[in-house]
């Protein structure tokens, strides 16, 4: 009896994968993945471009509102103020007055700006994140597994009903009323409840990944990853990535335009070094960077530990009362 002898991954690997029939479905199907990855990625640099438009309009709808409010506010000072002069009243009471209607705007007022509200959005977002990591990872298997399913849905969801709010109020602007066009900063806060969504994921894997659900999808995946057509799919798309990488970068020196646009490139980042102002998008970069730890399990817990420690420190500090006899 004749037995067949396995077929060792590696030798495989370095054959290169001959070449055979399945090639006419393989190379079609991942020239078509390679064109969709790309795709992927040049309308995402797109957006965030488009941001560098959008991001002034979306402040400005924030910023407005808050001006009206404190122009309004400074008004109605300036007219008790002025109803203050011709009141019956003695000049120490009056000034006393004044003094407090002023000191208690100038407080308000402080309070009725962007950057009061930029503070306030960061502090309620932090604490809604930090709720979320609390809650998740005290969930059953079955609970994280529903709130993981429900978080993704949740992204387009959102993306797609803030995206939708937005264009009604841009094409109704004419018919509807004004006041409708307050409603951007709800769009913006659905668009904005994302970064809720984003906690959820590293808060309830630890518990969703113990379901057998998942158990068996990461076998299936590492069982399909192991197939000997998979594995050539994948060493297909490589060689092809290779390949067209390869040809674009002589297409470049070809034509001269790697050279040109790195001679824009660094008339640009040269300009915008000599400016105080950034773009939107870097404006959105900083932040994300200024806030990506702030979206992992350990910023929380070590947070909570600091907590902890403090509240022990302040109890070793008070003063204990000593029994009465």
């Amino acid at each position: 009896m004749n037995h067949e002898t396995p077929i060792d991954p590696s030798r495989i690997e370095s054959s290169g994968f001959c070449g055979g029939i399945d090639d006419l479905i393989i190379v079609p199907l991942v020239l078509t993945a390679l064109a969709v990855n790309k795709m992927v990625r040049f309308l995402a640099s797109i957006l965030v471009h488009l941001l560098d438009f959008a991001f002034p309009l979306a402040m400005q709808l924030v910023w407005l509102p808050l001006l009206a409010i404190r122009m309004i506010g400074d008004g109605i000072v300036a007219v008790f103020r002025g109803i203050l002069r011709t009141l019956p009243l003695g000049d120490t009471r009056r000034r006393r007055w004044a003094e407090a209607v002023r000191g208690n705007w100038e407080w308000l007022r402080e309070r009725i700006s962007y950057r009061a509200f930029e503070h306030a959005v960061h502090v309620a977002f932090e604490s809604g994140m930090a709720w979320v990591f609390r809650k998740c990872r005290r969930l059953t298997p079955n609970k994280a597994l529903l709130v993981i399913v429900g978080a993704i849905l949740w992204l387009p969801i959102s993306f797609g009903a803030a995206t939708a709010l937005h264009m009604i109020l841009v094409a109704k602007v004419a018919s509807w009323p004004a006041w409708m066009q307050l409603l951007h900063p709800l769009g913006t806060v659905i668009a904005k409840s994302k970064l809720l969504v984003l906690p959820v994921y590293p808060a309830a894997w630890p518990q969703a990944k113990k379901h057998p659900f998942v158990h068996f999808i990461v076998a299936s995946y590492r069982a399909i990853k192991t197939l000997y057509l998979v594995r050539k799919i994948e060493f297909r798309y490589r060689h092809i990535e290779r390949a067209a990488t390869a040809a674009v970068v002589q297409f470049d020196h070809a034509t001269g335009i790697s050279r040109a646009a790195t001679w824009f490139r660094q008339n640009e980042e040269s300009i915008e070094g000599q400016s105080i102002v950034r773009k939107p998008s870097q404006k959105l970069r900083l932040f994300y960077q200024r806030w990506s730890i702030k979206f992992s399990a350990e910023y929380y817990e070590a947070k909570e530990r600091e907590a902890e420690r403090e509240a022990e420190r302040e109890a070793a500090a008070s003063p204990r009362v000593a029994p009465s006899p």
